[in-house]
């Protein structure tokens, strides 16, 4: 019998960074014999049928009171908290990022689910965080109590290929983007910005699949009313091994993310040694410290100048690069993440 249960929702195979992280932790916590059992949830949340609310609550009931639970904020934020008493083993939220702080909610939608997450979280017995923002954010705006919150952040393996990779640079330089086809992304500020750059050779590639049908067709008709549609590649989910390749092609990084929970991707970046470009939101001023140039959220004028810069001024592009490398020789590996996982998972099934 397993010491205590990961509960993900869909395919815990997803090339997001959430999901990444969480099959990450559940592989290494097993390695380490910290045996874990994973329990695939409904594929529908955050907004689940009635069907899958129940189906859901009739899997995490079943499990036995002295094995703890892991449920991925994904699905624990949209959970009912009137039925979670009926789930006898405690229970651990891992949450990226509060539910109601995704980009593009309306208002009421927003505060209803930041509600209904702060009152879940207050029947969970922990909650595991990818950085210190998230931490100071669940408790500043769900209520969790301090004593409550462990930080866990991402672990990052250093390969030969991710710091020293021979692949040669794609000429022309290559501007990449890495994330979900989703409003929070800022994908359409990056497209703005590089409209504004036509007269300097580049190309540049965004890598993600769609969130939503619906975003994914306006960026790629945005894309085309900006005479872009020959230099933007939109490369949807790639393989791990595409999207190394695809970093060491790079000559840069750029994200015009409306917030992060943590930002793995700017952390991959530069491990590769990648000047990177991104957003002072969130926790990505955490994440990146003094290694990379932040502009403000939903300023295509700001970016459009920055990424400039880097296109242009070698000494600078030189230098973040650098700045990216040394930063990088601070991040954990994921042993040590999975080690705090299992730390809390003791102290709780204990």
């Amino acid at each position: 019998m397993s010491r205590a249960v990961f509960a993900i929702p869909g395919d815990k195979d997803q090339r997001t960074g959430g999901y990444v992280y969480d099959a990450t932790v559940l592989d290494r916590l097993n390695a380490m014999g910290f045996d874990t059992a994973h329990l695939e949830l409904p594929g529908s949340f955050p907004v689940p049928s009635a069907a899958d609310m129940q189906a859901t609550f009739d899997a995490l009931a079943a499990v036995p009171r002295g094995r703890p639970i892991i449920v991925d904020g994904l699905a624990l934020g949209a959970m009912d908290p009137a039925r979670m008493a009926a789930i006898a083993a405690p229970v651990v939220g891992m949450v990226h990022h509060p539910l109601g702080l995704e980009s593009g909610l309306e208002p009421g939608r927003a505060r209803a689910l930041l509600r209904n997450e702060a009152e879940v979280l207050d029947r969970a017995a922990h909650v595991i965080v990818p950085s210190a923002h998230i931490a100071g954010t669940v408790m500043r705006e769900l209520g969790v109590a301090r004593d409550k919150v462990t930080v866990a952040h991402p672990g990052f393996e250093r390969t030969i290929d991710a710091v020293g990779s021979h692949t040669k640079k794609a000429e022309p330089p290559l501007i990449l983007s890495v994330g979900l086809l989703a409003r929070r992304k800022g994908h359409d500020v990056l497209l703005e910005a590089l409209s504004r750059l036509k007269a300097l050779d580049w190309q540049a590639e965004i890598v993600g699949k769609a969130h939503d049908a619906e975003t994914a067709r306006a960026l790629e008709a945005q894309a085309a009313k900006l005479g872009l549609q020959d230099r933007v590649t939109f490369a949807g989910e790639v393989s791990a091994g595409a999207l190394q390749d695809a970093y060491a092609r790079a000559s840069l990084f750029a994200l015009a993310t409306r917030y992060e929970g943590y930002g793995m991707v700017l952390s991959e970046a530069m491990l590769h040694g990648l000047p990177v470009v991104s957003c002072r939101v969130g926790a990505v001023p955490e994440t990146v410290g003094e290694a990379a140039l932040l502009v403000a959220p939903d300023d295509p004028g700001a970016l459009a100048g920055t990424i400039e810069r880097l296109l242009t001024d070698p000494g600078t592009a030189e230098h973040y690069a650098a700045a990216a490398q040394a930063r990088a020789q601070s991040l954990t590996g994921w042993d040590h993440t999975a080690r705090i996982f299992a730390g809390v998972l003791e102290r709780i099934g204990s």
